[in-house]
């Protein structure tokens, strides 16, 4: 058995390198054990070859598509390479009268350094890696097959923050060694929209589902890009226009149906479908981000491990917005294929004031209750929301759920994009500028006003609004105090789309303001990003939070952030404390609590004033943030810590 938890352990390694070349390669569990071990003149050791201990991917083949037991693998050409790359060694363990009795493994220096754990040759030679260029990667020390299940991927399919994340954490995590597969669906709306998908093939694999009182086929689209494996579910539900959600008229009536065939399908993704020449197999770790794919930990627990399949198989829920939960009729539960005794796991009970009527008993099902029950750990995207949901102002009624489920909960703040978001490269601003160089933040704002038709005035502050034109991001409180912040000598510019009350405010405002204020209605991509760049100041007053974003892209462009101490704001926006460090300062922005007009105008003018009054403060804000660390690397290496705890405990079985 230790035998083969070695291969299975290096298979991930080979599967690294053989990835960035192609899929040209037999499967792991063809390897003949005898082309792994070889005797040694060396105190009686058996050696593992390092050929295959470092992948197999360098001269004599294996690792693009020859037997590694064949006379033209690496086993051809260990004699002459022993010298250079030696392998692990077996030292034998005797008793008193000399017999063998077992081995230990022993590091191939001169020292006899013993291995640990088979863990350890797994990870030799990984921080060594390299890619196919010669430059040096960093790599995990243990590699994971990783399952991310989303309702939306970017560039694929994003409506906000949830298709960023599935998007570019899989890259991160894919560099840094692990194997990573993202399923979700292929949605074909009609537009222009439907190309994103016109790279994945059709694996030519269908899988029957039975749910919903009926038998469902779907297929399976594949494209493998930047080291992942992108899988994308094919269904009529997810022929339609409209957004992933929706449409014009409001969410769509089957979206239970649509996203438990997600579920379904990506439970069944990593058994049936042989990417790259094998499956990832039953020791996977799912990363099941909100409820559309909240029923993926249920099954685990209810319709798989019960029979043996994913025992070994782990689950994390990834909680990005706690106010979506996915609640239905109770009588929908039956349509889900779960066994009847299940229920209780996402069992769902309206408070009296929330139902519709006297009669009306308050039972539904909730999906995300459900995956907070049987996933392995909860994470958040960020720290602050870790512990918000755990409260009843921000817990949407899990919060006592949550609260008992502590001890696996954590929040890890999101990444952003920095190659898309890099003022020293960005195509979309006027001038290129960085923290060791800012003359060109200035022409930026200059190009702003002038696009804008503001009035050329560099000296004056300039604040920004990115963002939806909702309740949450606390754009009431803006409309209520925006005729107090342009009494001030500032402008002001939005851009954002959503509620037609407000979206109507900002284009009267642009006819009462003329000269200090523009709204952009709608989302364009390339304007946001010059907004970021142009504007000095950015304003966020959300009632919550998650993680947030456009602070995080501000920050890197040198915008200085006013913020409401909620969530990743609270986290990401460090309070400016100009005493700090000497009377040189500290910090990154501004933060104001509680939630009220008078603590934003309180923070916004104690912003602009800094921003006149003390420009050597300023440029120290403006450094600061753009030297903060939110790349998708750095929380990859959070992630790595959570999917070690994942596997210290055994996997929920009810």
């Amino acid at each position: 058995m230790e035998s083969l938890q070695v291969t299975r352990l290096l298979s991930c390694k080979s599967f690294i390198h053989t990835a960035k070349v192609g899929y040209n390669f037999r499967p792991v569990r063809q390897v003949r054990f005898g082309c792994l071990w070889k005797k040694t003149n060396k105190n009686d050791c058996l050696m593992i070859r390092s050929s295959f201990v470092n992948g197999g991917d360098r001269e004599g083949g294996g690792g693009d598509g020859s037997d590694v037991g064949s006379p033209e693998g690496p086993a051809a050409v260990e004699d002459e390479r022993e010298e250079k790359e030696p392998g692990f060694l077996l030292g034998a363990e005797k008793d008193g009268s000399g017999s063998v009795i077992g081995f230990h493994l022993i590091h191939p220096s001169g020292d006899d350094e013993v291995v640990e754990s088979i863990k350890d040759i797994a990870s030799y030679g990984v921080e060594k890696s390299e890619d196919i260029e010669g430059e040096k990667k960093a790599q995990a020390d243990v590699c994971y097959n990783v399952v991310f299940v989303t309702s939306e991927a970017a560039p694929y399919s994003k409506t906000g923050g949830l298709g960023d994340v599935c998007g570019s954490l899989p890259v991160a995590l894919g560099a840094r060694g692990h194997r990573v597969m993202v399923v979700s669906p292929r949605y074909l709306n009609g537009t222009a929209a439907d190309k994103n998908f016109s790279n994945a093939k059709n694996l030519g694999s269908r899988i029957k589902i039975y749910c919903f009182g009926g038998e469902q086929e779907v297929a399976f689209f594949h494209e493998y890009r930047e080291g992942v494996d992108w899988v994308f579910v094919d269904h009529p539900s997810y022929h339609r226009p409209g957004n992933p959600y929706g449409d014009s008229n409001g969410a769509f009536g089957d979206n239970q149906f649509r996203y438990a065939l997600l579920c379904y399908a990506a439970c069944e993704a990593p058994l049936v479908l042989p990417l790259g020449g094998f499956t990832y197999g039953e020791k996977c770790l799912f990363l099941v981000n909100d409820w559309h794919a909240g029923l993926v930990p249920v099954f685990l627990a209810a319709k798989y491990r019960p029979y043996g399949v994913y025992k070994d198989a782990r689950s994390i829920l990834v909680i990005h917005n706690l106010s979506h939960q996915g609640v239905e009729p109770a009588t929908t539960y039956e349509n889900l294929g779960l066994p009847t005794q299940w229920y209780g796991a996402l069992e769902w009970v309206f408070p009296n004031w929330a139902r519709a009527h006297a009669l009306d008993t308050g039972e539904a099902v909730n999906v995300l209750k459900g995956a907070i029950v049987t996933a392995d750990r909860i994470l958040t995207v960020s720290k602050g929301y870790s512990w918000e949901i755990t409260t009843i102002e921000g817990g949407y009624g899990l919060d006592e759920l949550l609260s008992s489920r502590k001890s696996v909960l954590n929040g890890i703040t999101n990444g952003i994009d920095v190659t898309e978001w890099d003022p020293s490269s960005d195509e979309h601003i006027a001038s290129h500028y960085s923290a060791d160089d800012l003359s060109g933040k200035v022409q930026c704002k200059i190009a702003l006003q002038k696009e804008l038709g503001l009035p050329v005035r560099p000296d004056c502050p300039l604040i920004g609004f990115i963002g939806r034109l909702d309740y949450q991001k606390g754009i009431d409180l803006i409309r209520s105090a925006m005729p107090e912040i342009l009494q001030d000598d500032v402008q002001f510019v939005m851009l954002g789309s959503g509620d037609t009350q407000y979206e109507n405010w900002m284009r009267a405002m642009e006819v009462i303001y003329r000269d200090k204020y523009r709204g952009w209605v709608g989302f364009n991509v390339p304007i946001s990003h010059r907004i970021t760049a142009g504007c000095d100041i950015l304003l966020m007053p959300s009632r919550f939070e998650p993680c947030g974003l456009n602070q995080l892209y501000a920050m890197r462009y040198g915008t200085v952030p006013v913020v409401h101490a909620t969530g990743g704001l609270r986290d990401t926006v460090e309070n400016f404390n100009p005493y700090a460090q000497g009377g040189s300062g500290e910090g990154t922005g501004w933060t104001f609590s509680p939630l009220s007009k008078e603590s934003m105008l309180i923070a916004l003018r104690i912003a602009t004033s800094t921003y006149r009054e003390h420009k050597s403060s300023w440029e120290g804000l403006m450094r600061r943030g753009m030297e903060k660390d939110y790349t998708w690397e750095n929380a990859a290496k959070q992630y790595e810590q959570v999917f070690k705890w994942a596997f210290v405990d055994p996997p929920y079985i009810s």
